[in-house]
């Protein structure tokens, strides 16, 4: 019982920081319409920028962390993609080279060292209901909830989230009725890349080492339940990440009774799970499928 509690937490944890990281694509998707594969690279630089500025900046380094995540995802949108003739897909291919040439830059600075981030709270553990977990996950739980409702209640209330749902429908109607297409697209690029350093720093702390040249990578374990949900919705973004992280964290916390399987059952993980779904919903739980008049 205790296992199963313990893998449960475990499961919510991880699954509300992929959260952060799965509204990243999903946003970027609904402005534009583009899969941003570039979203690991800008994660990686959200965590390299922490690493570096936490000591003289203290706790403002992770604000200026995610406001210079937010600021390299904007300028990227707009010196770049903006400019891109030829459709979603040009720009799809092009978050590709720009991930290469970014992941580059920051693994050649990085090497092979493991940086601190300066987290709070330390390699303190905390105990209840029969099970040991790490104050950090504990924090990035709660906080992954605090912003992720934030994010809701924007989209949901305020001019820019109806912006967001209107140019996702219909773009050409939206710019007819006065949204502004090119500075919604650089708005949700900017909160992607702000939310994936927000995600960096959870994910380099306790009971993780730190940011290596690899912590990129676990932008491709969110990048699933992005799928999963159905890209392109919010809600989705949420389920999915939540599915994936429950799946993950089971892997791994009975990965003797999975042993059969093979070592690093965890790591395939969410692309199993993904394939499963996509088998029986091609467009994801929560996704619709797209209608195209002939």
């Amino acid at each position: 019982m205790n296992t199963l509690l313990q893998t449960l937490f475990n499961g919510l944890a991880l699954g509300s920081v992929y959260a952060l990281i799965a509204l990243g694509f999903t946003l970027v998707h609904k402005a534009s319409g583009a899969v941003n594969f570039a979203h690991g690279s800008l994660l990686l630089l959200g965590g390299y920028l922490v690493a570096e500025l936490h000591t003289s900046l203290g706790f403002f380094g992770a604000l200026a962390a995610g406001a210079a995540g937010a600021g390299v995802a904007a300028v990227l949108q707009s010196l770049l993609l903006r400019r891109v003739k030829g459709g979603v897909a040009v720009s799809t291919i092009l978050t590709i080279g720009v991930d290469i040439l970014l992941f580059t830059e920051l693994a050649r600075r990085i090497g092979g060292e493991v940086l601190g981030t300066g987290d709070p709270w330390g390699p303190e553990i905390a105990s209840f209901a029969g099970i040991t977990v790490a104050q950090a996950r504990v924090a990035s739980l709660l906080v992954a909830l605090a912003l992720v409702g934030v994010f809701l209640a924007a989209f949901r209330w305020t001019r820019w989230g109806l912006a967001m749902r209107a140019s996702s429908l219909d773009q050409e109607a939206a710019a007819l009725m006065g949204v502004r297409g090119e500075r919604l697209r650089m708005s949700a690029w900017a909160l992607a890349g702000c939310l994936a350093a927000v995600a960096a720093v959870f994910l380099s702390s306790f009971p993780s080492p730190g940011i290596d040249r690899t912590t990129g990578l676990v932008a491709l374990a969110a990048f699933p339940a992005a799928v999963i949900g159905g890209l392109g919705s919010v809600g989705g973004a949420l389920l999915g990440s939540l599915v994936v992280g429950l799946a993950q964290a089971g892997a791994a916390g009975y990965q003797q009774q999975l042993s059969g399987l093979g070592h690093g059952v965890s790591d395939i993980a969410p692309y199993a799970v993904m394939v499963l779904v996509l088998m029986v919903r091609p467009h994801g739980l929560l996704g619709s499928k797209e209608l195209t008049r002939v």
